[in-house]
């Protein structure tokens, strides 16, 4: 799962990256506001964290042109201002949440999965299909109450399918949703991912459509 974090504090932001890598997400980091616009006008992000003191363009600046273009990604306010008043903006403006340092990298956390489960239409905090039970807060997958041992690739591959049941995931949209920049796009990662998850959890609970994509059918 791809996000987007825009934080112009450079130790600050170097922290909540490895954090989040701990946790299984791919993050492009920006440290201005003219650079998260650009990146959320041309890449395709789960999630936006957002400063609200970024140079260039302000924080809220950004938050209201994502609404004015019509873009609903969930969006989580990380800043120093703690007034009501800017919390009161910040939400109005069409923020989701909003957390104000110092903070607890394990609330950040939580956070970002309660937003990512609301926006995916799901209020329970695990996601189950059939016999499978994954938990995105433990990072634990079990098949019939078995832990299934699989790595936090597989692991973004199966989440990214399971919350998109139905929904055909084409190659690229995975890899969208797998790798962050720089990161190196391995060759034929998708298909290596996908053959791994079938063997580990069954053949049958990926469908292949040929040409297009990958999918999970509803039980």
């Amino acid at each position: 799962m791809r996000l987007l974090l825009a934080e112009d504090d450079r130790l600050l932001g170097d922290g909540i990256v490895v954090t989040l890598s701990e946790a299984g997400y791919a993050t492009d980091w920006v440290t201005d506001g003219q650079a998260a616009e650009s990146a959320l006008q041309t890449e395709t992000y789960a999630l936006l964290i957002l400063d609200l003191g970024l140079p260039k363009l302000s924080g809220i600046d950004v938050l209201k042109g994502v609404r004015q273009r019509g873009q609903d990604i969930p969006v989580l306010i990380l800043t120093a201002r703690d007034t009501v008043s800017d919390r009161v903006q910040g939400l109005d403006c069409g923020a989701d949440d909003y957390l104000v340092k110092p903070f607890d990298m394990d609330e950040l956390n939580a956070r970002l999965r309660a937003l990512l489960r609301r926006s995916g239409g799901r209020s329970n905090p695990v996601i189950e299909h059939g016999d499978i039970v994954m938990d995105p807060a433990a990072h634990v997958v079990t098949q019939s109450g078995h832990a299934v041992d699989i790595s936090p690739r597989e692991f973004a591959v199966l989440r990214m399918l399971l919350e998109n049941r139905s929904k055909v995931m084409s190659r690229a949209r995975l890899e969208e949703g797998l790798y962050s920049w720089g990161d190196e796009v391995e060759s034929n990662a998708v298909e290596v991912y996908v053959h791994h998850l079938r063997r580990k959890l069954g053949a049958p609970l990926i469908r292949t459509i040929r040409g297009v994509g990958y999918t999970i059918d509803k039980p």
